[in-house]
C-alpha cells in the first residue's frame, strides 16, 4: 500500500519528541521512533510505500485523518477476478441501451465480464435491448417486484467472483471495474463502492444534484468495518464479493428503498469490511423535476423506520462537548437576554484556550495560542452547523409552523436562522452553480420532503428511534456523526469529533 501525509498535516520534532500535527482540524499525535522513521520518508510530499507489517499502523493513521491512502497494490491481469454485472430494469429501454453501451466500452478484459439484465416485468423493449448487447436476460419472477428482488435474482444466476451492481439509468466510466476491483485484494473486503456523479446539468434540480446528490459520498476514501456508525454504500455503484453476498442473504426482497443500507450494514455486522473509493465513476440520471425530486427524497426518508427496526444499534450520533455547548448557549441567548452573556461566552472560550495552551506547552507540543483559539472557534461553528442541520433535516415542518403561527414576531428568527446556517454552510462548501436563494429554496424542499418521509416511515413502523440521537461528549474512534448516513445520505463524512478538541495521543 502507498500513503502520503494528509493535507495540512506536518511531522514536527521538539526536544527529542516527534509529533504529527493536523492544523485543520487541530489535532496531534506523539510518535514513537520507528513510526517517525517511516513517516520521515514523506515529509517532502513523497509517497510512502508501506510493507505488509507497516500497513496496520498506517491504516490507523488513515482512520484518524493524518494519512491518505493513495492506491492498492495493482493486480496482474492473469489474476483478475470474473465479474458479473447485474442490472435491474423495468420500462427503461432507452436508459438501458445507454448503460449497456457504456459497459461495452469498459477497459476490463471482456472475457472476464458477465452481464445480466433482470427484467422486472417491462412493457417496453427493455428485454430486446439487453439481448442486442449480448446480455443474459432473466425475468424477475413478477412485475414490479422492485430493484432489490431483481438484483437477488440476477445474483443467483451470476458466475463471477465479484457482483457489480449498476442501475439502468446509470452509465459506467471506462475504468469502472479497473478502479474498484483491486480493493478486493484485501480478503476481508466484502463490498466496494465508487463515485456517483450527475449525468445532466441543464435544469435547476440537475445543478443542485450535482453538488447535493443523495448518492454521492464525496471525494475522500472511506472504510467501514466494526462499529455502529451509519456508513453505507449506494447500490447504483456497488461491487460485492459473491461469497459474502450469498452468506449475508443478499438484499431483502421486500425493501424498495434503503436495501443497500441494510445489506452493507449486515455485511459489517458479520465481520466484513466495506470501502468507498472516489473513483470508478458512474453517471446517474437524477430526477430533474421538483415533483419527482421531492417524491424520491420522501421515499428515502420512509426507509429510516424499517432500518431502525432492523439495526437498532446503529443510531445517529452527535458530539456535543459541554464547554462548547455552554459557549454556544450563552452566545445564542445573548440577543434576547443580555449582551453580557456574549462577553461571558468569549471569556470562557479564551480561558479554555489558555488552559489548553499551558497543558500542551508542558508536553512540549509546538502549537500556538492562535491556532488553539482558531480550532475552538471552528469547533463552535461546526457544532452550530450540525445542530442546525439536524433540526432542519428532521423538524423542518415543525420549524416552519413555528415561523408561521408564532405569537411573537421575533419567534420566526429561530427557524430561519437554523435554515440559513445549514444551507449557508453547504452552499459555501459545495459551491453550486445556483444563486443562494435558489439553492436554499430547493434545500428547504429537500428537508421538508425527507423529514416528512421519516415521520411517515416511523409512524408506519411504530418505531421513532430515528428521532433519538445519541449525544456524547467526545468522539470514540472514527465513526461519523452529525449527518446521519441513513438519510440516503449525503455522507460528506465530516468527523465532528475532530473539530471539538485537541487530543494528544501517543502512537
Amino acid at each position: 500500500m502507498i500513503y502520503r501525509l494528509a493535507q495540512n498535516v506536518e511531522l514536527l520534532e521538539r526536544d527529542g519528541n516527534s509529533f504529527l500535527v493536523s492544523k485543520t482540524p487541530l489535532r496531534a499525535l506523539r510518535l514513537n521512533d520507528s513510526l517517525t522513521r517511516l513517516l520521515e520518508r514523506g515529509v517532502d510530499g513523497s509517497p510512502i510505500s508501506a510493507s505488509e507489517s507497516e500497513t496496520g499502523v498506517m491504516e490507523q493513521l488513515v482512520t484518524k485523518g493524518f494519512m491518505e491512502r493513495l492506491q492498492s497494490t495493482p493486480q496482474q491481469p492473469a489474476i483478475l477476478p470474473q465479474v458479473s454485472v447485474v442490472i435491474p430494469v423495468k420500462d427503461r429501454a432507452d436508459e438501458l441501451k445507454r448503460c449497456l453501451a457504456s459497459l461495452a466500452d469498459l477497459s476490463y478484459p471482456r472475457h472476464k465480464i458477465q452481464i445480466i439484465v433482470v427484467d422486472d416485468g417491462s412493457s417496453d423493449d427493455s428485454p430486446l435491448v439487453a439481448l442486442e448487447f449480448g446480455a443474459l436476460v432473466v425475468p424477475s419472477g413478477g412485475t414490479g417486484r422492485g430493484p432489490a428482488a431483481a438484483r437477488n435474482v440476477g445474483a443467483a444466476k451470476a458466475t463471477g467472483d465479484i457482483l457489480a451492481f449498476i442501475d439502468s439509468d446509470c452509465s459506467a466510466s471506462v475504468g469502472w471495474l479497473d478502479d474498484l476491483i483491486p480493493a478486493f485484494n484485501d480478503p476481508a473486503m466484502a463490498a466496494v463502492g465508487g463515485q456517483v456523479d450527475g449525468m445532466c446539468t441543464e435544469s435547476t434540480v440537475d445543478r443542485y444534484e450535482a453538488v447535493m446528490s443523495s448518492l454521492s459520498i464525496g471525494n475522500r476514501e472511506r472504510v467501514g468495518n466494526s462499529g455502529n456508525d451509519t456508513f453505507y454504500l449506494p447500490s447504483c455503484n456497488l461491487m460485492v464479493r459473491r461469497s459474502a453476498f450469498k452468506s449475508s442473504g443478499g438484499f431483502k426482497d421486500e425493501m424498495h428503498v434503503g436495501e443497500d443500507v441494510d445489506l452493507t450494514w449486515r455485511l459489517r455486522d458479520s465481520g466484513w469490511s466495506i470501502c468507498y473509493l472516489p473513483a470508478g465513476n458512474v453517471l446517474h440520471e437524477h430526477r430533474s423535476s421538483i415533483r419527482s425530486f421531492m417524491s424520491r427524497r420522501f421515499d428515502y426518508g420512509t426507509s429510516e423506520g424499517m432500518l431502525q427496526l432492523l439495526h437498532p444499534q446503529r443510531r445517529k450520533q452527535m458530539v456535543i462537548p459541554p464547554l462548547l455547548a455552554l459557549v454556544l448557549a450563552l452566545s445564542l441567548t445573548a440577543p434576547f437576554t443580555s449582551w453580557w452573556f456574549l462577553l461571558l461566552a468569549a471569556l470562557v472560550l479564551a480561558a479554555d484556550s489558555v488552559t489548553t495552551k499551558i497543558g500542551l506547552s508542558r508536553r512540549k507540543l509546538p502549537i500556538s495560542f492562535a491556532s488553539i483559539l482558531g480550532g475552538r472557534l471552528r469547533a463552535l461553528g461546526s457544532l452550530l452547523y450540525y445542530i442546525s442541520y439536524h433540526l432542519v433535516r428532521y423538524y423542518a415542518t415543525a420549524l416552519l409552523l413555528v415561523a408561521l403561527i408564532a405569537p411573537r414576531p421575533w419567534y420566526w428568527l429561530f427557524p430561519v436562522a437554523a435554515l440559513l446556517c445549514a444551507a449557508g454552510v453547504d452552499f459555501a462548501v459545495k459551491k453550486p452553480k445556483l444563486s443562494f436563494f435558489t439553492f436554499s429554496t430547493i434545500y428547504l424542499l429537500e428537508q421538508l420532503s425527507y423529514g416528512t418521509g421519516v415521520f411517515w416511515g416511523c409512524l408506519s413502523r411504530r418505531c421513532f428511534t430515528s428521532y433519538r440521537v445519541v449525544i456524547s461528549r467526545q468522539m470514540v474512534g472514527a465513526a461519523p456523526c452529525g449527518r446521519p448516513a441513513v438519510n440516503k445520505h449525503r455522507a460528506d463524512v465530516c468527523n465532528q469529533g475532530n473539530h471539538v478538541g485537541l487530543p494528544l495521543q501517543d502512537f
